[in-house]
């Protein structure tokens, strides 16, 4: 069961039956009728059955429509006082926003991102893939448009402290450095939506030869997910305006620092002398304070 259901709610579209579809299109428009409608009203206005909404709540791992009222009802709550916060009747972008309404909203949504993702993050699979890296003769990372962004951060990152690792966003050098993977080996792939066929493809080949594969992305039971042998998985929503490359990549790029600073941590003896080493490597290519631009 996720902790924030309203993500779960989203996520659940692909895999539902139309009936099923139109009830959880109905809640990701309007929440609020969950708290404000009896089941009878919700599949009345849905044009389903009662079974149907039962149903779907189980699919989504609630025992029936009152434990998922009482979790929409917190999710809406806990929402609500955070656009108070900020000071937002909502938190959708409209073409006659001003400049600092978009850069409200946007700051809303991000920041949500990466706190939903903090909630939701499991503690224990977070610490089995520290391990692993720690522990890796190699580390393979696997990611394409976008969420490429996020697989070259934890690159640079890991070779910071001497944590031998490769990111490239040619899918046939991906594919060859897959293969080459073995059970001494972690291979990691980005992939918001979990769909991405480079991606899996890269990810597949890896695990094929022994490697511990891991999949980062916003959805659990996405092909990449599933093909993994652990998901660590972001909370973000993406809207017209944002399409997979905003609140998607912040939540991206909180969980792979959640995952480097654990990682150091195991490597704590280890990781002082690369970061000295790698910080005096690239000295000379920095202007020296005070000095002017062009000078």
């Amino acid at each position: 069961m996720s902790a924030d259901v309203l993500s779960s709610v989203r996520e659940s579209l692909d895999r539902l039956s139309s009936a099923e579809a139109r009830v959880a299109e109905a809640i990701i428009a309007d929440p609020t009728i969950v708290v404000d409608l009896t089941i009878t009203d919700l599949a009345r206005r849905c044009g389903t059955s009662l079974s149907t909404v039962a149903r779907y709540c189980q699919t989504l791992g609630y025992a029936g429509y009152r434990d998922f009222r009482l979790a929409v009802a917190s999710a809406v709550s806990r929402e609500q006082a955070e656009l108070d916060r900020f000071g937002l009747a909502d938190a959708d972008i409209s073409p006659d926003d001003s400049a600092r309404d978009v850069i409200t909203k946007l700051a809303f949504q991000e920041s949500l991102a990466i706190e939903q993702t903090a909630q939701a993050i499991d503690d224990d699979a977070l610490d089995r893939v520290a391990d692993a890296i720690a522990q890796a003769r190699h580390v393979d990372l696997y990611g394409f448009g976008a969420s490429g962004l996020t697989a070259q951060d934890l690159h640079q990152k890991l070779i910071r402290i001497g944590v031998s690792a490769s990111c490239s966003a040619d899918i046939h050098l991906a594919l060859v450095s897959a293969a080459l993977r073995t059970e001494a080996d972690v291979a990691i792939a980005v992939s918001h939506s979990g769909q991405t066929t480079e991606t899996l493809d890269a990810l597949r080949a890896a695990r094929s030869g022994g490697a511990f594969t891991v999949a980062v992305t916003n959805s659990p039971e996405s092909p990449i997910a599933v093909a993994a042998d652990l998901a660590l998985v972001t909370r973000a929503r993406e809207s017209a305006y944002r399409m997979g490359a905003m609140s998607s990549r912040i939540a991206q790029l909180a969980l792979v620092d959640f995952l480097f600073v654990r990682i150091a941590q195991r490597r704590h003896e280890e990781v002082a002398a690369p970061l000295r080493r790698t910080r005096e490597a690239t000295a000379g290519h920095r202007v020296p304070v005070g000095r002017r631009a062009g000078a």
